[in-house]
């Protein structure tokens, strides 16, 4: 099995900045795609970036200029650095990753717990 623990989370009035981090442990042969969804009192989760193992990165559109996403391989672990917050990204953060669990396996997909983050003043 795997898991995936985030940490970073809290309140933070507009403007300010947040570092998320998500790490995965468990059963790893290796990591594919990572990536940060967010889901907002009412609202579908929606996908916020994602980062491949080789380094490309995508956002949707509200957090570009914003938010940078970034892994470490070494220790299965991706990041989401956050800046100037605004009220409406306010939600749940959930990090995803798809895992293969040993060379002949395929990828299946995880999610971790989850994580608040509130942009109030």
């Amino acid at each position: 099995q795997v898991q995936l623990v985030e940490s970073g989370g809290g309140l933070v009035q507009p403007g300010g900045s947040l570092r998320l981090s998500c790490a995965a442990s468990g059963s790893i042969f290796s990591i594919g795609t990572m990536a940060w969804y967010r889901q907002a009192p009412g609202k579908e989760r929606e996908l916020v970036t994602a980062i491949t193992n080789s380094g490309y990165t995508n956002y949707v559109d509200s957090v570009k200029g914003r938010f940078t996403i970034s892994r470490d391989n070494a220790k299965n672990t991706v990041y989401l650095e956050m800046n100037s917050l605004k009220p409406e990204d306010t939600a749940v953060y959930y990090c995803n990753a798809a895992v293969r669990s040993n060379s002949w396996s395929g990828l299946n997909d995880y999610w971790g717990q989850g994580t608040q983050v509130t942009v109030s003043s």
